[in-house]
């Protein structure tokens, strides 16, 4: 796979619905969205997330659901990503089979050394590079040396800095050698989310 350099996601935390921000990531032309909606049901989120996918289809970006297997599934969505509280990530490989994108969190050089042994990842999520209000019970920053060590253990398998990311962070995060950077909040800031990916794209 020809793995994007971001990785956008959307957010509770914004005064724009999820389709709103979809459509304006789409509008920029974004290669990964990655649908974050914590606070609705699967049922309320469903006809939402269908939306959502259909834009994404349209454009050809990847169309990823957060934490929701069940759903992802059901919709024939591209993947899922998953936290260490939701599907255990065998389990989500067993039932979605091969050719389903599953992407995991880590945290330490423990989680890593999991998210190898379990043999079924895509991907991970490496963080929290920074502190952020867009995720509760957020795990303790982590330090230059822990991202390295982490990195480390994870080989060859893909990985995106997670947490707080902003335009000005990129070159720092992508020296330490990650694939590329999981972008939420940021791109919400301003009202139009074309100048903040194209900022994204133009630190490269």
């Amino acid at each position: 796979m020809n793995w994007p350099t971001y990785m956008c996601l959307t957010t509770d935390g914004s005064d724009r619905p999820h389709t709103d921000q979809v459509q304006a990531l789409c509008s920029a032309g974004v290669d990964w969205v990655q649908l974050r909606a914590r606070e609705m049901s699967d049922q309320e989120l469903e006809p939402i997330a269908f939306e959502c996918m259909i834009r994404c289809r349209e454009i050809g970006s990847t169309f990823v659901l957060n934490d929701r297997l069940d759903l992802a599934l059901r919709l024939g969505a591209d993947g899922v990503h998953l936290g260490k509280l939701d599907t255990p990530w065998a389990e989500a490989r067993e039932r979605a089979g091969a050719g389903f994108l599953i992407g995991g969190t880590v945290n330490s050089v423990e989680d890593a050394e999991r998210a190898v042994a379990s043999g079924v990842l895509d991907y991970v999520g490496v963080g929290p590079f920074k502190f952020t209000h867009t995720k509760k019970n957020l795990a303790p920053v982590l330090v230059v040396s822990d991202v390295r060590a982490i990195l480390e253990t994870l080989g060859d398998l893909p990985s995106y800095a997670i947490g707080g990311i902003e335009p000005a962070d990129i070159p720092e995060v992508l020296a330490l050698g990650v694939t590329g950077a999981a972008i939420c909040s940021v791109l919400y800031r301003k009202p139009n989310v074309s100048d903040i990916y194209q900022t994204l794209l133009n630190t490269l």
